[in-house]
């Protein structure tokens, strides 16, 4: 289903950043599987965290280190007991297994999508 049509304005409001991820564990609380990540944004942002339901491809050995892109300017929402101060952008398949979005190169932390 093809989403309704926005303005480059709306698309210009939302915060969409590169950040590397350095620290993972488990949300003991969260009714589905998830993962709380912390994710560095660079001096700018800092650090925030986030709860994500990627369990199914992700944990703390493949995921600390990786580059992952979020939306840094949503509201904190608390998530089974977890503040989650972005959302880290991922596709979903039929099944509901998140695969994330990562730039293909290195790039420096904070820097902005656009």
């Amino acid at each position: 289903m093809i989403k309704e049509q926005i303005t480059y304005n709306d698309f210009d409001k939302v915060d969409i950043r590169i950040g590397t991820v350095i620290s993972v564990k488990k949300n003991e609380k969260a009714r589905k599987p998830s993962l709380v990540i912390e994710v560095d944004f660079g001096s700018e942002l800092g650090i925030k965290q986030s709860s994500a339901q990627i369990t199914h491809y992700y944990n703390e050995e493949n995921l600390k280190g990786k580059q992952v892109i979020a939306v840094c300017n949503f509201p904190e929402k608390n998530i089974a007991g977890i503040v989650s101060q972005v959302l880290v952008l991922g596709a979903i398949d039929a099944d509901g297994k998140v695969t994330l979005v990562h730039p293909s190169q290195k790039a420096e932390n904070g820097l902005p999508i656009a």
